[in-house]
């Protein structure tokens, strides 16, 4: 994959922290999932949209950071068709300053995906590009270093928190055991995971100014996918249960079939 030059933002000017959150679209993880007729797809009638919970956490993780700076605009920026518009809205509700909707037809393909936003993104010289870990419906966890790669930028992915010193950002990634510590020079992507804290609720207070604040729309940089979607299955039902006795006499039985069927032993 091709990458630009090193972004020109000169690291002595960084004094007001502005940030841009990629977010995205996805239908509600708790709304209940079809197959549709045409086997390559899901069924969409019915189904509830909002934003991706990981991009939530990285809205939170940027109006935190403002609120701790003192400064700063916070921007959201998505790519997809008009209804998106009501995922930004969410996120100007919860605290942004403003919001791009780049329109345009979303694939599978998250390579054709990070170079649209790496388009827009790539003339910014925000310090800071925050992303969620990964998207809640393809699950794939690639777009966030892609666009790093893309417009140069060092990336660290996994982040729960982080604070920014100086020309410095220090990311926690949380580990077995512990946490690691990752410091990384700005401008940089952040692709952050669940956090301490769980993303503000909008206020009545900030849904309303939501409504005033600006929302751009333009169409993105297209680039054509090489990766398709070309069928869907739902799960194999599981098995029924077996009952191979009751007490201590059943473990014999039991031992064998983890040995021999399960293959578990």
């Amino acid at each position: 994959m091709p990458q630009s030059p090193s972004v020109g933002l000169n690291r002595t000017e960084i004094t007001k922290l502005n940030v841009i959150v990629c977010v995205k679209r996805v239908p509600d993880t708790e709304a209940r999932i079809r197959v549709a007729d045409s086997g390559s797809s899901i069924e969409t009638s019915g189904i509830k949209y909002d934003m991706s919970p990981y991009d939530a956490f990285a809205v939170e993780a940027a109006l935190q950071l403002r609120e701790t700076q003192g400064a700063g605009d916070v921007t959201l920026l998505t790519f997809g068709d008009t209804s998106s518009q009501e995922t930004l809205r969410k996120g100007l509700a919860m605290g942004a300053d403003r919001a791009v909707l780049l329109t345009g037809e979303v694939g599978f393909d998250g390579l054709a995906t990070a170079k649209a936003l790496a388009a827009e993104l790539d003339a910014q010289d925000a310090p800071l590009f925050l992303f969620g870990i990964k998207a809640a419906d393809d699950d794939q966890q690639q777009v966030g270093p892609m666009v790093a790669t893309l417009t140069g930028r060092p990336c660290v992915t996994g982040v729960s928190t982080f604070e920014v010193e100086g020309d410095t950002a220090v990311c926690r990634r949380e580990v077995e055991g512990g946490s690691e510590v990752v410091e990384v020079d700005l401008p940089a992507v952040l692709c952050m995971t669940k956090g301490p804290k769980e993303p503000r609720l909008a206020a009545l207070k900030g849904i309303m100014a939501a409504k005033r604040k600006p929302l751009e729309e333009k169409p993105a940089t297209a680039s054509a996918g090489r990766l398709t979607l070309t069928s869907l299955a739902e799960p194999p039902a599981r098995p029924e249960g077996r009952v191979v006795g009751e007490g201590p006499d059943a473990v014999p039985e039991l031992v064998r079939l983890l040995r021999e069927e399960a293959n578990a032993l």
